[in-house]
């Protein structure tokens, strides 16, 4: 008697919401580039020097060619969570406004590992304020 096997399940891009702490696919349409750089230079010292790397590195890999429309939209609903005013820990919280947002772009890190190269590294290094 053979086992029975059950096909395999694959998950809609539009129904991965939950995957990522805090849905971010939902904040895909939040994201603005202005609002990006406002967030990191105006907040960057108050969010830290690993926040702000992770998200520098996140942007950076939405400048790459080769990245894929999948892995745009994990960053972008990262970076929209990252500059969003409404997330679950308010980011004006002392010593902890930020644990969220370092979270989620964790996660996002982890998804689009695999396009973060030396290149993309450098220049998150070379972009971050130089007052952190």
């Amino acid at each position: 008697m053979t086992p029975r096997h059950d096909p395999i399940e694959e998950t809609p891009l539009s129904d991965t919401g939950d995957l990522v702490p805090g849905g971010t696919v939902d904040y895909a349409d939040t994201f603005q580039e202005q609002r990006f750089w406002h967030k990191i230079t105006r907040y960057g010292r108050r969010a830290g020097r690993e926040v702000t790397r992770r998200a520098l590195q996140l942007y950076f890999v939405l400048q790459r060619p080769d990245v894929p429309v999948w892995a745009k939209t994990t960053i972008f609903g990262a970076l929209g969570y990252f500059i969003s005013p409404l997330d679950a820990i308010p980011d004006l919280i002392p010593a902890g406004g930020y644990v969220d947002d370092a979270s989620v772009l964790g996660a996002a890190l982890i998804v689009v590992s695999v396009y973060i190269d030396d290149d993309v590294k450098a220049r998150a290094d070379q972009a971050m304020p130089k007052w952190l």
